[in-house]
């Protein structure tokens, strides 16, 4: 299990070792789970090792979300005077997520059928 930690740890600091060389405007853990996606494509037995590690972070992901709650309480205070701004940029973005998972499902259905014939 350590090695599996280890194994992520080490995909999330390549990531954010390339993000700051290169000065991507991606997140650093962004850019490490794509390495890490790569990887586990290129050696498929490395999945075995993390799958473990993975599914006991998964099974605590609830955890995770606590310091970013505790962040969002905490800044609160600033974002007083903006609400109309932060209102509309909150429904804005969820009705364009929903928007994008459509078409991303409808596109799918669509490839799904033409397979079938």
């Amino acid at each position: 299990m350590l090695a599996a930690f280890a194994v992520l740890l080490v995909f999330q600091c390549l990531g954010e070792g390339i993000v700051f060389m290169l000065g991507l405007p991606v997140p650093g853990p962004v850019a490490g789970m794509l390495l890490l996606m790569a990887a586990l494509l290129a050696w498929p037995k490395l999945q075995a090792l993390v799958e473990q590690a993975a599914n006991t972070l998964l099974s605590h992901l609830s955890l995770l979300f606590v310091p970013a709650g505790v962040g969002i309480v905490a800044a609160a205070a600033s974002g007083s005077g903006h609400w109309i701004a932060i209102l509309v940029s909150l429904v804005a973005s969820a009705v364009l997520a929903l928007a994008v998972t459509g078409l991303l499902l409808r596109s799918m259905g669509k490839e799904a059928k033409d397979g079938d014939a």
